[in-house]
């Protein structure tokens, strides 16, 4: 019985031992970002949540709600440049609550018409996961242009 449970009980240490949590990619995402804005000299700001941004141009008129339906043109991109997703220049159109949470409140900052720059901390993206194209815990950028409120 002792030949049994010693070898069991080490098992069950090294699996206990094994660190499952998701990591924490919070404080290399906050670095990666302040790299690139000070690399692109951009005069960013800063949100509640995390998400930085740039507007090159407010737009006009009245600005979406995080539940309006949009059309927006953009290009997604890493911070070393690497494109990973683009619209042609008619843009797409969705609801901002069937989007990652950085498009959600970002877009809302810009007026029809307006563009700018989203930059998005994995946890406002696709997390730890990531999706088809995109590593888990990924910084993405995106050149945005709000065509129009729907």
């Amino acid at each position: 019985m002792r030949k049994i449970l010693i070898p069991l009980f080490a098992l069950l240490l090294v699996s206990c031992s094994n660190d499952d949590s998701p990591t924490d990619f919070t404080e290399s995402n906050e670095q990666e970002i302040l790299a690139y804005i000070s690399a692109q000299g951009l005069n960013a700001q800063k949100s509640s949540t995390g998400l930085y941004y740039v507007i090159n141009n407010p737009g006009s008129g009245n600005r979406p709600t995080t539940s309006s339906n949009v059309t927006v043109a953009y290009k997604g991109y890493f911070t070393n440049g690497s494109v990973f997703d683009e619209s042609n220049s008619d843009g797409i159109s969705f609801n901002l609550n069937e989007v990652i949470l950085g498009w959600t409140e970002g877009i809302t900052y810009f007026g029809e018409s307006g563009s700018g720059v989203l930059l998005i901390p994995s946890r406002l993206a696709y997390g730890n996961s990531g999706r088809s194209g995109i590593p888990g815990g990924a910084v993405l950028i995106f050149d945005i242009t709000l065509k129009s409120i729907n």
